[in-house]
């Protein structure tokens, strides 16, 4: 296991609910009488990213007004308005990372075992969301990152993790990845990366068929993994369960 590569949304922190508030916020500022509730919001989070959200919305809400000449520009408008809202509600560690995310980072940090993210989100909105945790200089301690800005495909194609691959320089097989959603599992996978799932309760419906592990979160010491919800797993994931779990993955591999 030679990288770690992370999810944002919904794997980093449990930010859903803050991309929904910020959501509803740019509708009312931009005028807009939409109004998106945590059901509504479960069944979008099938479409990946922002914009495509929003204009897979407008298709169902106003199949003819989708279609208008202004469409992008409306869209481009809200969503800069959402991510300002969504910027202001999570700055200065206004949302916490889920349980175990920071240790893991150190430890590998420690061992000097590369680690990147691969999300669909914005620049903006990592930002705001990991200046809080690891400082201004929140870049260095990522050896990759692919973010909407530098990858057009959305998850679940396999884009970003495969943009991340090449500025490692690494083969999937010599990962492991962290989601949170079916869409992103099937991104990684189809990478080859080994994955291990971290739902949130907007995603814990989903099929991961093909994780290596589904895991509440990654716990802590102090926040374990509920018993009784991981079988044989430990009270919280460090880097010798995940070396055990990804050597297992390739020998599995390479029996079948």
């Amino acid at each position: 296991m030679q990288a770690l590569i992370f999810d944002v949304d919904g794997t980093l922190a449990d930010t859903e609910s803050a991309h929904l508030h910020a959501f509803n916020a740019a509708f009312a500022e931009a005028g807009l009488d939409w109004h998106w509730d945590e059901a509504l919001y479960s069944r979008l989070l099938a479409v990946a990213g922002g914009k495509e959200r929003m204009l897979h919305y407008w298709r169902i809400a106003d199949p003819q007004e989708a279609e208008g000449s202004g469409v992008s520009r409306v869209i481009d408008t809200v969503h800069a308005i959402k991510t300002r809202h969504y910027a202001a509600r999570v700055r200065n560690g206004g949302l916490p990372l889920r349980p175990g995310i920071v240790r893991l980072i150190d430890e590998a940090a420690d061992a000097s075992i590369p680690v990147a993210i691969a999300t669909t989100t914005t620049p903006a909105n990592l930002d705001a969301l990991l200046q809080g945790p690891f400082g201004t200089d929140w870049r260095s301690r990522f050896a990759a990152i692919c973010d909407a800005s530098t990858t057009q495909k959305k998850k679940p194609a396999p884009d970003v993790y495969l943009d991340v691959l090449r500025q490692l320089g690494l083969p999937g097989a010599a990962c492991m990845a962290f989601e949170d959603s079916a869409n992103g599992l099937r991104a990684a996978r189809a990478a080859l990366i080994p994955t291990v799932v971290t739902p949130t309760a907007y995603t814990s419906q989903d099929s991961f068929d093909g994780a290596l592990a589904v895991l509440p979160h990654l716990g802590d010491p102090h926040t374990p993994i509920p018993s009784g919800t991981a079988g044989e797993r430990p009270a919280w994931v460090d880097l010798d369960t995940l070396r055990r779990w990804h050597r297992n993955a390739l020998n599995e591999a390479a029996a079948v």
